[in-house]
């Protein structure tokens, strides 16, 4: 549009053009009248191609019906027919250093919990074994986990390749 300014010609009426536009959305164009478009976008009429034939009727098939006794009757459940998984190993004792780890680690925030549902004054003992219990607590637990190496002292017993 600056191409068109600067030759000397007029400018176009923006407010005009978009009225025009507006006016003529829902007009239908007159029979016979040339396309708007530029001529190299028209492509010539080609005959349409003939419809494929339609497909063949399908037929239904109707399978007869197999009648005869058949035994809907569930077996009776003996106790002995299911699977009973054995007894699992019982967990082994924990020293006692083990028990008071579990204390500190449960009873701390659980100190912490009861201060505040009761609402007593949060003082600086309280604080300290509550945090500090759990902190020692889990730090005593992961020092005393087992490693798995027990297993490895005997090299021989893997397999042999």
């Amino acid at each position: 549009m600056a191409d068109r300014e600067d030759e000397g010609a007029a400018p176009l009426d923006e407010e005009a053009a978009w009225a025009a536009l507006v006016a003529g959305f829902d007009a239908e164009p007159e029979p016979g009248a040339a396309p708007v478009w530029p001529e190299a976008e028209n492509v010539a009429d080609e005959t349409p191609a003939p419809k494929p034939p339609p497909p063949p009727a399908r037929s239904v098939v109707v399978h007869p019906v197999i009648s005869g006794p058949r035994n809907y009757e569930l077996a009776e459940d003996d106790e002995d027919d299911h699977f009973v998984p054995p007894e699992p190993p019982p967990l082994p004792e924990a020293d006692v250093t083990t028990k008071f780890a579990w204390i500190a680690v449960i009873g701390g925030p659980l100190l912490l919990l009861a201060f505040v549902l009761f609402q007593l004054e949060m003082t600086w003992w309280a604080i300290l074994v509550g945090v500090g219990g759990f902190l020692g607590g889990f730090a005593t637990l992961v020092a005393r986990m087992r490693t798995g190496d027990e297993d490895d002292d005997d090299p021989g017993g893997g397999a042999v390749v």
